[in-house]
């Protein structure tokens, strides 16, 4: 038989935290139908006539204020994934990272992987929480890329595990770390997950429930209090509620003036936790009367998360070992 190898992914990244960079990365991901359900008629011209030729430039310098020596946060923390893992599993098993928009693709690993006599691959897209936007669109680059294969590997993909024991675990162990090592006591913790339109809600997507039992999970372990909004809002449909903006701004005036915020739904520190919410998110609520804000750390490769990303590999190849 040949080699086992697993594949995990994240959403993506520019390759530089540059115009022209964001714009490549942009276009690639808003032109995705899974992430935008306009029909292209409509959005491509919009796309490609406003939001390309604004939203680059600032998203940019959004990127810059984030960048690392090494890359993009997120992906120097999934490379940094990868490696953990690959030291926890038997040393037979390949194990490499991809992003669904950027590089590294999805279709050169999993195209590497054959090279390198894999037959058996999972796909372990890292979104605890089931989205059409997300886990479907790397199920999608995954069967696009074995389309183009006379001799196709076997392929398993890796589930949502919004709800799985060793997930709240994580987060639970993860949280508790941070809350020790505070130096103030908080008034409120909130669990700030990536948003989407109401509208996908009522087409099926179970993301929206999936992260307030998420949510209700840890609020159980950790024995208190966690309150969810949702963040990242785009264009002008309207997005779930309530929005992790508006919410940090009101918090101060209810007297809520210590806050923690953690983002449960994103397996690795990115933009949108580390400008959006620890800079942009901690802007708000100080000049709303906020005294104390802390935004705790992603999984990323911590202890907590190698533990748990080692659990549900393990269990997911079970039957080709």
């Amino acid at each position: 038989m040949g080699k086992i190898g697993v594949l995990i992914v994240n959403l993506g990244t520019p390759d530089a935290p540059e115009t022209g960079a964001v714009r490549r990365y942009l276009k690639e991901f808003l032109s995705d139908r899974r992430v935008v359900e306009i029909p292209p008629l409509l959005w491509q011209p919009i796309l490609r006539g406003i939001i390309l030729n604004t939203r680059p430039r600032k998203s940019a310098a959004a990127y810059r204020e984030v960048w690392k020596d090494a890359g993009s946060p997120l992906a120097v923390i999934t490379k940094q994934t990868a490696d953990g893992l690959r030291a926890m599993l038997d040393t037979d098993i390949h194990v490499d990272w991809a992003m669904r928009y950027g590089n590294p693709s999805i279709a050169s690993r999993i195209n590497a992987m054959v090279a390198a006599g894999c037959d058996r691959i999972l796909i372990a897209p890292l979104y605890p929480q089931y989205s059409a936007a997300t886990n479907a669109s790397a199920h999608d680059a995954v069967f696009a890329a074995i389309a183009a294969m006379r001799a196709q590997p076997a392929i398993r993909l890796l589930p949502a595990y919004y709800d799985d024991p060793a997930y709240i675990e994580a987060l639970r162990a993860s949280t508790q770390r941070q809350l020790d090592a505070l130096d103030f006591a908080p008034d409120l913790l909130i669990a700030s997950f990536h948003g989407m339109p109401v509208r996908t809600r009522e087409l099926g997507d179970p993301y929206y429930s999936q992260c307030l039992e998420t949510a209700r999970l840890l609020s159980d372990a950790l024995g208190r209090e966690v309150r969810v909004t949702f963040q990242s809002r785009f264009g002008p449909a309207k997005w779930l509620e309530p929005a992790t903006d508006s919410v940090l701004r009101a918090l101060p005036g209810e007297g809520a003036r210590n806050v923690v915020i953690l983002t449960p739904g994103f397996s690795a520190d990115c933009l949108e936790t580390l400008e959006e919410i620890a800079m942009r998110g901690k802007e708000d609520f100080l000049a709303a009367g906020g005294q104390k804000f802390r935004h705790f750390d992603c999984l990323n490769a911590s202890e907590e998360a190698m533990t748990l990303y080692a659990t549900l590999v393990r269990r997911e190849l079970s039957g080709w070992r």
